[in-house]
C-alpha cells in the first residue's frame, strides 16, 4: 500500500477528520495518508511552495494559488480528474468555494473546507436580537464597549475588504488594478476605526480560534461582528458557554452579508504521484458520505452544501451551518494574484498602525492603495 505525505494545520477542524478518514478508509481505499499539521500562523503565512516541495499534498487557502501557479509546485486538477468529475465538485460545493481555486484558467485544489467571516455573539449576554446593521452594531459598541473586532494577522485587512463588500463595492472587483475607491474606502475605515477604538484590550493579539475561546469562557465580549466561523464553538465542550453565529452585517437590512471567503482546500503537489487509489481516497472527501456524515462527526467544516442544509447536521452544531449559509453564499473572493498574500499581511499591519496613529481616512486609503498597486505584478496578473 502506498503511503502520501500530507500537511494540514492543527485545529481540530483542520486535523481530525482527514487523520480519521485515512484510518477509516485505508483498508477500503488501499491508500495511506500520513497527516501532519502545522501552526494557523504557518497556515495562513508559510510560502506554498516550500510545503509542496516537502508534501504530497497541502490543505492550502484560495490566495496562494497565484503564488503555487507561479512556482509551478501544484498539479491542476483538470490533469487529475475528468471534466464530468470537476462539474458534479462545482455543482455541489456552496458559494463560490470551488471557484476561489480557479487561477490561470485551472483549478489547483479540492475545496474540502468551507468558511467565510459571519457574526459571532453570545445569546445568553444579549438581551435583544443580534444586530443585522453596520449601524446597530457602532451603536451596541457605543453603549456597552463589549463588540470586539478580530484584527490580529492578516484579519484586519479581510474585515476591512468584508466592510466595504456590504456597501457593494468589493474591492479591487470591477477594477483589479484599483483595489478600493476613496468614497467606499473611507466609509468601510471609518466605521472599521470606530469600533477598533472600541473592542475590548484582550482580543487585540488574538486569532479567530483564541477570540472565540475567549468569548466561550469570558463575559467581556458580546458580539464580534466579523469573524471566520469555526463550528466547533456552536457546541463547546463542558464548562464553556456556547457561541452562536449569524450571518454578516449589512449595511442595511436585507442587503447583502459582507464577507470574505476563507476555508482550505486540497492541492496536490507536483512531486506527487497520484494512483487511482489517491483519486478514490479524495474524491470520498469530497463527496456526501464524507461532506454530510464523516467529517461532521470529526470536527469538520464541509464545503457540500447539502452539508449546510442538512437537519442532523444543524441539530448537531447549535444551527451553525443554516444560520451563516446565505453569508457563504455570497462571500467576497479575495484576489489570488502572486503578491497578494504580501499585501495581506502588510496592509493589515498598516491599519493596525492606522488605528494607533488616528490617521484620517483619506490618506489611509491612499496607502492601501499604494500597497496594493507594489504588490501587483508589472502586468497585472489575473485575479
Amino acid at each position: 500500500m502506498r503511503t502520501y505525505s500530507g500537511l494540514t494545520w492543527d485545529h481540530p477542524r483542520g486535523y481530525n477528520g482527514l487523520a480519521a478518514a485515512a484510518i477509516a478508509r485505508s483498508g477500503i481505499d488501499a491508500v495511506s495518508v500520513s497527516w501532519e499539521k502545522q501552526p494557523l500562523e504557518g497556515f495562513e503565512t508559510h510560502p506554498i511552495s516550500d510545503l509542496c516541495a516537502r508534501y504530497d499534498i497541502v490543505v492550502m487557502d484560495h490566495p496562494h494559488v497565484g503564488e503555487a501557479y507561479d512556482a509551478g509546485c501544484l498539479q491542476p486538477l483538470e490533469a487529475i480528474f475528468s471534466p464530468e468529475v470537476l462539474a458534479v465538485i462545482a455543482r455541489n460545493c456552496i458559494g463560490p468555494t470551488f471557484d476561489s481555486y480557479r487561477f490561470a484558467g485551472k483549478h489547483w485544489a479540492l475545496p474540502l473546507d468551507a468558511a467565510t467571516q459571519v457574526s459571532a455573539y453570545r445569546p445568553d449576554l444579549l438581551s435583544s436580537p443580534a444586530p443585522v446593521t453596520w449601524d446597530e452594531v457602532v451603536t451596541l459598541s457605543r453603549s456597552t464597549g463589549r463588540v470586539g473586532l478580530s484584527l490580529a494577522g492578516p484579519h484586519a485587512i479581510c474585515s476591512f475588504m468584508s466592510i466595504a463588500a456590504s456597501f457593494g463595492f468589493p474591492p479591487a472587483a470591477d477594477d483589479p488594478d484599483l483595489f478600493v475607491s476613496k468614497e467606499v474606502g473611507r466609509e468601510a475605515y471609518e466605521v472599521l476605526a470606530e469600533l477598533a477604538a472600541l473592542s475590548p484590550a484582550p482580543l487585540r493579539e488574538m486569532n479567530p480560534i483564541a477570540i472565540l475561546g475567549h468569548m466561550a469562557s469570558h463575559d467581556d465580549v458580546l458580539l464580534c461582528p466579523l469573524i471566520y466561523g469555526y463550528v466547533n464553538y456552536a457546541a463547546p465542550a463542558a464548562g464553556l458557554h456556547r457561541v452562536a453565529f449569524a450571518n454578516a452585517m449589512r449595511m442595511a437590512a436585507g442587503g447583502r452579508p459582507g464577507s470574505t471567503l476563507g476555508g482550505t482546500g486540497i492541492g496536490i503537489s507536483v512531486r506527487c504521484e497520484v494512483t487511482p487509489e489517491l483519486k478514490r481516497h479524495l474524491l470520498w472527501l469530497m463527496g456526501a458520505e464524507a461532506q454530510v456524515e464523516f467529517l461532521p462527526a470529526h470536527d469538520g467544516q464541509p464545503s457540500l452544501r447539502q452539508a449546510w442544509h442538512d437537519a442532523a447536521v444543524n441539530a448537531r452544531w447549535g444551527d451553525f451551518y443554516k444560520d451563516t449559509a446565505e453569508t457563504l453564499e455570497k462571500a467576497y473572493v479575495r484576489p489570488r494574484h502572486s503578491g497578494y498574500i504580501a499585501f495581506q499581511g502588510a496592509a493589515s499591519a498598516y491599519l493596525r498602525r492606522s488605528f494607533g496613529d488616528s490617521l484620517q481616512a483619506g490618506q489611509v486609503i491612499e496607502g492601501l492603495q499604494d500597497l496594493y498597486t507594489r504588490h501587483r505584478p508589472v502586468a497585472g496578473g489575473e485575479r
